[in-house]
């Protein structure tokens, strides 16, 4: 199966989600949009830890970049929040619950439909922030993710990410179901190469979204190759129930880069 493939594929399985109002498809409700119109507000680039206030700066008036964020929930806020926002997503549906919230608030959101690895529809230095939750596990190859968020990015500009720890993707999410932690897979990790053919048909039956891990020399080290510089960095876990190997260590990470002002 081709990167391209994968890619369509996942595309199919998140507008599925929405169509099952998966927790990441479900629209910010009007009060968190009034509350943050008032600057009350928080989002999340992992599961449960909002992102510190000053990893932001002032929003105001500032190009953001909502990137593989779709699902109506952190460009509306942001916006609220004063920032003008473009949400980048590879689901249409995804995208239309970005556009049910700006109809429903009176919000402007820029929407593009595309998929991460793939910003050439944008200009060099087109944004002052791009935020980009937990999803580059959907895409084949993330150096290129990070090289065309620092061309797009404007010199000073700081981009947040949030990524799966990869040692999630060496347990056997079967047995994780009955209740067992069993190493099965080694490290990188591919649904596509990994599973076997019945269990990928029958994913693919599903509409199931295929995943990869990615070390965290290709996550921070590709991130630091691309150009930027490192600022910040947390863990977090799932959101409870989640899964069960989140009660044993953090699943996933955050962190914020910016774009050095000079060369």
């Amino acid at each position: 199966m081709s990167d391209d493939e994968v890619m369509r594929l996942n595309q199919i399985g998140w507008d599925r989600r929405v169509d099952e109002q998966d927790i990441w498809t479900v629209p910010v409700s009007p009060d968190e949009i009034r509350r943050a119109r008032v600057g009350d507000w928080a989002v999340v680039l992992t599961p449960c830890r909002p992102v510190p206030a000053d990893w932001f700066g002032d929003l105001r008036d500032r190009d953001v970049l909502c990137l593989a964020s779709g699902g109506g929930q952190q460009g509306p806020v942001l916006a609220a929040a004063g920032a003008k926002v473009t949400v980048f997503d590879a689901s249409a549906k995804q995208l239309a619950q970005d556009e049910l919230v700006a109809r429903r608030e009176s919000l402007h959101l820029t929407l593009v439909q595309g998929f991460m690895h793939d910003l050439s529809g944008f200009a060099d230095e087109s944004f002052d922030l791009i935020f980009h939750p937990a999803s580059n596990c959907y895409a084949p190859d993330i150096l290129t993710v990070w090289l065309e968020c620092f061309r797009v990015l404007r010199p000073g500009g700081a981009l947040l990410a949030g990524f799966m720890n990869p040692v999630v993707y060496i347990f056997d999410d079967a047995a994780e179901d009955r209740g067992e932690l069993t190493v099965r897979f080694k490290l990188p990790f591919a649904d596509v190469k990994d599973r076997g053919a019945d269990e990928l048909a029958a994913m693919q039956a599903q509409r199931c979204t295929l995943e990869y891990s990615h070390s965290l020399e290709t996550q921070i080290g590709g991130q630091l190759a691309a150009g930027f510089r490192l600022t910040h960095l947390f863990e977090d876990h799932d959101r409870p129930p989640g899964r069960l190997l989140s009660q044993y260590f953090p699943t996933l990470i955050a962190t914020r880069a910016v774009k050095p002002a000079t060369a």
